[in-house]
């Protein structure tokens, strides 16, 4: 293992996330859900998400880019739908909050499709759709971000990174969790590149001129996934979790980097389905299970040990870390241990 690297455990990097984040003046109630967001992430190899976000936030909340006294409201607008006001608190807990109510709904009239107007960054939204699921809902959470990202065939950036996560219950197992930007990769791996000192693959971003780089402090743009496929899929998130709500979309989008002491106003959209409500769910989580052990059953191709189901290897992460432990950044451990605010 790198000898910058230090190794953690779930528990104490909870522990670390939640006194850092209320150091900075977030209150307790959100600063222990956004701990939770945060393990979950780094607990599952995800480490994009997880604890090299922390300084961010923590300046942010300083600096006053979180209202950390807001004023939180879900208005149901129909016997399936609502928003929900996030008045721009830490996007973690407006996320789950919003999430909750969409389960309720769904619950009740078999569809729950929830809007989150002005919030933060909530972190890995897969967090969000496993919760639904694990409630035997299938569901499906969408995320705009800054723009950071050349459309397909432009040199400038337009979208996020705008993210898609999918979730369906099984019977027997942990749920099915699909996760993923809508770009080659996400901003947090570029930051973890960063944070690590190493070198990105040429295919994840370009340069302040339009040219591939490995070099993770030149990046100036992500490139969409599978080109004008990945392209449309951001737009189709931008459109749901910004037009649809009100908000503002595409370039519009507040920066998540450049002024820290103003709120970020993004949007997010919750879609949770009661599968009682089509056949049921013990049906559905029969047929998830057949169809996992049908996928392990696939004759794997060459350089493949096995085929996974979507979120396999994040839960097969999580066991070995739960065993081995978690590894963290030397420098952002001495971050979370110190009494420096940011």
């Amino acid at each position: 293992m790198s000898e910058n690297l230090v190794i953690s455990n779930s528990s104490e990097l909870r522990g670390l996330f939640k006194e850092k984040l209320m150091l900075n003046g977030v209150p307790d109630i959100f600063a222990d859900r956004a701990a939770d967001v945060l393990v979950w992430a780094d607990e599952r190899g995800i480490h994009s998400h997880g604890s090299v976000r922390m300084q961010y936030y923590s300046e942010r909340s300083a600096k006053g880019g979180f209202n950390n006294d807001p004023e939180l409201k879900f208005e149901k607008t129909g016997p399936s739908t609502g928003i929900y006001h996030g008045d721009n608190a830490l996007g973690h807990y407006v996320a789950n909050e919003a999430m909750e109510e969409a389960i309720k709904l769904a619950k009740e009239s078999g569809i729950g499709a929830v809007g989150v107007s002005e919030m933060s960054h909530s972190g890995a939204i897969g967090y969000f759709v496993q919760k639904a699921a694990e409630q035997g809902m299938v569901a499906l959470s969408l995320c705009q971000s800054d723009p950071m990202v050349v459309p397909f065939g432009g040199s400038e950036p337009y979208f996020g990174t705008n993210p898609i996560a999918f979730a369906a219950p099984r019977k027997n197992d942990t749920p099915i969790v699909f996760d993923m930007a809508t770009t080659v990769q996400a901003w947090g791996k570029i930051l973890d590149a960063r944070s690590k000192n190493k070198d990105i693959p040429d295919t994840w971003a370009v340069d302040k001129d339009g040219n591939p780089t490995t070099d993770p402090y030149a990046v100036n743009a992500l490139l969409p996934v599978a080109g004008p496929k990945g392209y449309g899929l951001m737009m189709i998130v931008d459109i749901l979790s910004g037009s649809l709500l009100g908000l503002n979309h595409g370039k519009h989008v507040s920066s998540m980097y450049k002024d820290l002491s103003e709120y970020r106003r993004l949007g997010q959209f919750h879609l949770v389905i009661n599968p009682d409500f089509f056949s049921s769910r013990e049906t559905m989580e029969e047929k998830m299970d057949t169809m996992v052990d049908e996928l392990h059953e696939n004759k794997p191709a060459t350089g493949f040990d096995q085929v996974y189901y979507p979120g396999e290897l994040m839960e097969a992460q999580k066991a070995e870390y739960e065993k081995d432990g978690i590894p963290i950044p030397e420098d952002i451990m001495e971050f979370l241990k110190s009494e420096t605010p940011y």
